[in-house]
């Protein structure tokens, strides 16, 4: 028999020949947090200053996962395919406004064919690298604090993606192309430009695409991957096109049943459209996972990044960043965290000029060192509930 999960009294009636099953899920996530030492987000304006800085005590949605509801669902076609499809809603619980810039699906929003052979879905969706470095970074992508701009590049989430999986034993293949990725970064450096631009220009397939491929290893209590990113942005005011590129390798090993370590190293390099390096990083990340008793997560995290150029700039600090999650489950849905981090030569999630001061832009929340400092701390105490 069919299942479903109904909206309202007749919100799929529609579906009720046509769907194997539909699902409805979500997580709502607030914390309060405090913050030391931040500023404004630098731009023309300000003349790219971000000021004198101020302790703040502030609540924020998303804390150790960004608030979302979705719809996921399948139908089998017969002959081992299945037809499949995800719309997933990000909102920002504290205030009740749409993220990933105000986009109804904006976390994803697919549809696609399910095979023996693997997976081909059309949509927005992630990039490849963000897949395959899921299950290799410490805090799980952990929203507040994890730096995930820096470690996946500002196009994690890209518009107009065709995109395959395939599952082969121990080995995943993830591949995908964007035909317009539809992120825009403004300028927040007197040296280096914005870049982006709104998705498919006509007659310019290159024109803000991306593509990307990885490949990943599990087997026991040892996994391993291997990721490419490239996207390729309109510079601001411009039809010139840079070229961002990204490349990763990542490892774990599981102890135990409750502690795994794991860490990884990605390559970067920013070109714009005269092949001059916008940005020239190296990032390296390293931490843990323990399951201390049946209820209690602790995550350890440490992040560095070796900023080798920024617009030209060769004598950029390296920022850096520890990162402690400890988090108590008080029933199947429902859990109590504390998430701190402490940065120095940038701020929370290492935002800096670095990345374009990118967690502050898309988490509306400004995690900028102001003048003079050298080191940010913030902690977080929240509550998280899965439906």
């Amino acid at each position: 028999m069919n299942r479903f999960v109904v909206l309202g009294a007749t919100c799929f009636c529609g579906l009720a020949q046509a769907q194997e099953s539909i699902t409805l899920y979500g997580v709502a996530d607030i914390n309060v947090e405090y913050v030391n030492r931040t500023a404004v987000v630098p731009q023309a304006s300000n003349r790219f200053n971000p000021g004198s800085g101020h302790s703040v005590v502030r609540e924020n949605s998303g804390g150790y996962s960004g608030s979302r509801w979705g719809l996921r669902g399948t139908e089998d076609l017969g002959g081992g395919i299945k037809s499949i499809f995800v719309l997933e809603n990000g909102f920002s619980l504290d205030n009740g406004s749409l993220n990933q810039g105000g986009r109804m699906f904006g976390r994803q929003a697919f549809v696609g064919l399910d095979t023996n052979v693997g997976q081909l879905t059309l949509g927005r969706q992630y990039t490849s690298m963000f897949v395959a470095l899921a299950n290799f970074v410490p805090a799980r992508y952990a929203t507040q604090y994890e730096p995930v701009g820096i470690i996946a590049g500002a196009n994690y989430r890209e518009d107009n993606v065709v995109k395959y999986v395939g599952n082969f034993g121990p080995l995943t293949a993830v591949a995908h192309w964007s035909f317009g990725v539809g992120t825009s970064l403004p300028q927040t450096d007197a040296t280096v430009p914005g870049v982006g631009g709104t998705g498919e220009v006509p007659g310019k397939i290159r024109r803000d695409s991306a593509y990307g491929v990885a490949l990943t290893y599990s087997t026991g209590p040892l996994g391993l991957g291997i990721a490419y990113d490239q996207w390729n942005p309109t510079i601001t005011g411009t039809t010139e096109l840079a070229t961002f590129k990204k490349a990763a390798l990542m490892g774990k090993y599981a102890i135990n049943e409750t502690t795994s370590v794991m860490g990884g190293y990605r390559w970067g390099k920013n070109k714009d459209q005269n092949g001059s390096v916008m940005l020239r990083d190296d990032f390296f990340w390293i931490g843990a996972q323990f399951q201390v008793t049946p209820a209690v997560d602790l995550v350890i995290e440490y992040d560095y990044q070796d900023v080798k150029n920024v617009g030209g700039n060769a004598d950029f600090q390296n920022p850096w960043q520890v990162a402690l999650i400890a988090d108590y489950t008080l029933s199947k849905r429902t859990d109590i965290y504390l998430t701190t981090a402490y940065s120095r030569n940038a701020g929370i999630t290492l935002d800096s000029a670095a990345n374009g001061y990118l967690s502050s832009l898309a988490l509306g929340n400004p995690y900028i060192l102001s003048n003079g400092q050298k080191s940010m701390f913030g902690a977080a105490l929240g509550i998280r509930h899965k439906f």
